[in-house]
């Protein structure tokens, strides 16, 4: 089986949290307050607070980088696990 690319994998779970991100903006916008998940984004985004301009490009830098991240470890653990595993 042939590994995991570490770019592939870090530019696609980075592209995926921005993706996610601008999804719970958009859905924060669309429902009542007590509705969305402004408190969480506050809490998990250091500097985010809802909503201005800056704050939005801040949090999307922010999950952009949070995935690449997760992407990034996720990948050499997996090929570890994959060469050990699939002989």
């Amino acid at each position: 089986m042939k590994p995991l690319s570490w770019k592939v994998m870090t530019s696609s779970v980075g592209t995926f949290g921005a993706v996610m991100y601008v999804s719970c903006v958009v859905y924060g916008l669309l429902v009542p307050e007590e509705f969305h998940a402004a408190q969480l984004l506050e809490a998990v985004l250091p500097g985010f607070r809802w909503l201005t301009v800056g704050s939005f490009f801040l949090g999307l830098a922010e999950t952009f980088l949070y995935g690449a991240y997760a992407g990034l470890v996720f990948t050499p653990i997996y090929n570890y696990f994959s060469r050990r595993w699939t002989r």
